[in-house]
C-alpha cells in the first residue's frame, strides 16, 4: 500500500487514481513488475523506496519508461535500526529480558541483583566500526557511531560530493576495502546491489577481517556471501553476523541475528517515500523534468515558454542535429533546449512558443519518424 500522504500529492481535479487499465504512470512499493506487463503506455514508474530490483529496467528503458526511486527516504529509519543492532550485538539484551521474565517470588529484586553479573556485555565506545558505503544511509550511520564514541573508518570509492560534504573531517576514509576489514571491530555494509557488488564480502574478504569482528548487512541480499559467513563464523573469525535478509542457512544459529527486512519499515519512512515518489512522478508528468531516475539522466530546465517538447531517444551521434533540423524546416523557433544522456539512452527537452494543434500533430509524427526516437511528448505550460 502507498501511504495516503503520497496519494494526496495528486490533485483530484487533474488526476485519476486506480481508474484505468492503461495508466500513464505507476506508483509502487514492492510489487514485482517482472511479472506485470506494464506496456508502452506507461510513461513512468516511481518506486517508493531505494531498491528497484522489482522493476525490469531494460524493458522500461526500451519502452521509454522512466523509472524513479526515492534515495534517502528511509535512510534515518535504517540508521536507527543499525544503532539498535549494534547495541544488541554487544549486550545480551534478549537473554537478560528472557531471564528476568521468568523470575517469581517475593525476592525478585534480590534475584535480579544476584543474576545481573551473568549478563555483562561490552561497550561500543572506543571500538572501531568500518562503514562500507557512505551514501544516504552510510553517512548517517558514520555520524551516529561517532556520536556514540566509536572510531569510524569509511570506505566508498563512489562517494558523491554531496555526501562527502556531510561527513565529518574526523571520519577517515580508507582507500582499500581490506584496510577497513583489518582494522574494524564492527563492519556494516550500506551499498546498493549491482552485479559488480555481488559477493563484495566473500571468503577472501572475510579472511582479511579482524578476528572476532561483528558484521552487519542491512543493505541488500547478495552483497555478503552467506556460505563465506557461515565458514567464518564456524572458524571463529567472525563473532556474529546480523542481517535483514533471511536464509535457511542461518536457522538455529546463536551467532546470527536475522530481522525480517525491516530496515526501512517505519511509519515515517513509508510516508516520506510515498510523498517523495509522488512528487517526483508529478514533476515529470507535468514538466518533463527528470530527477532521481535509475535508468535516465537527470534533466531539469525551467518551464517558461508556452510549449515543451520532450524526446526519449537512443544515444547516437547527430540526434540533436536531426531533431533541430525538423523544427527549423517547420519554422519553429527554439526558446530553450537541453540534452543529456545516460548509457544508451538520451533525453532532449525543447521549449518553444505555442503551436497550433494541427501543426503539433504533424511535428510529433515527423519526430517519431526518426528511427532512433522512442517517445515524444508535448506539454503545455
Amino acid at each position: 500500500m502507498i501511504a495516503q500522504e503520497g496519494l494526496n500529492v495528486f490533485p483530484k481535479e487533474t488526476y485519476k487514481l486506480n481508474e484505468t487499465d492503461k495508466p500513464d504512470a505507476l506508483l509502487i512499493r514492492s510489487q514485482d513488475m517482472h511479472k506485470t506487463h506494464f506496456g508502452t503506455s506507461v510513461l513512468a514508474i516511481a518506486r517508493a523506496g531505494a531498491g528497484v530490483n522489482n522493476i525490469p529496467l531494460i524493458e522500461a528503458s526500451s519502452n521509454g519508461t522512466v523509472v524513479f526511486n526515492t534515495p534517502g527516504s528511509n535512510a534515518n529509519a535504517v540508521k536507527e535500526l543499525i544503532v539498535a543492532m549494534l547495541l544488541i550485538s554487544t549486550r545480551p539484551i534478549f537473554s537478560s529480558i528472557t531471564w528476568a521474565k521468568k523470575l517469581n517470588g517475593a525476592d525478585v529484586s534480590l534475584q535480579t541483583e544476584k543474576g545481573k553479573n551473568h549478563f555483562a556485555g561490552t561497550e561500543l565506545k572506543g571500538k572501531t566500526i568500518g562503514v562500507i558505503g557512505l551514501g544516504a544511509v552510510g553517512s548517517r550511520v558514520a555520524r551516529a557511531a561517532s556520536d556514540l564514541g566509536m572510531h569510524v573508518i569509511g570506505y566508498d570509492p563512489y562517494i558523491s560530493v554531496e555526501h562527502a560534504w556531510r561527513l565529518s573531517n574526523d571520519i577517515p576514509r580508507a582507500g582499500e576495502l581490506a584496510d577497513v576489514l583489518r582494522s574494524s571491530d564492527y563492519v556494516t555494509v550500506h551499498i546498493p546491489y549491482t552485479e559488480e557488488n555481488k559477493d563484495l564480502i566473500s571468503e577472501e574478504e572475510l579472511q582479511q577481517i579482524k578476528k572476532g569482528a561483528i558484521l552487519l548487512n542491512y543493505s541488500r541480499w547478495g552483497i555478503v556471501n552467506e556460505n563465506a559467513v557461515i565458514k567464518a563464523l564456524d572458524s571463529g573469525k567472525l563473532k556474529k553476523y546480523l542481517t535483514d535478509f533471511s536464509s535457511n542457512k542461518f536457522i538455529d544459529r546463536d551467532d546470527v541475528i536475522v530481522t525480517p527486512h525491516i530496515g526501512g519499515t517505519t511509519i515515517e519512512a513509508e510516508v516520506c517515500g510515498a510523498k517523495m515518489a509522488a512528487q517526483t512522478l508529478r514533476k515529470y508528468l507535468e514538466t518533463g523534468n527528470i530527477v532521481n531516475s535509475v535508468n535516465f539522466p537527470t534533466v531539469e530546465m525551467d518551464f517558461i515558454s508556452e510549449l515543451r517538447i520532450t524526446l526519449i531517444h537512443q544515444n547516437v551521434p547527430n540526434m540533436v542535429g536531426r531533431i533541430t533540423t525538423i523544427l527549423a524546416n517547420d519554422e519553429i523557433n527554439i526558446d530553450n533546449m537541453i540534452n543529456r544522456s545516460r548509457d544508451k539512452i538520451a533525453y532532449t527537452m525543447i521549449d518553444t512558443a505555442a503551436i497550433s494543434e494541427d501543426k503539433l500533430d504533424e511535428l510529433r509524427q515527423e519526430l517519431l519518424a526518426i528511427p532512433e526516437v522512442i517517445r515524444v511528448r508535448t506539454l503545455n505550460k
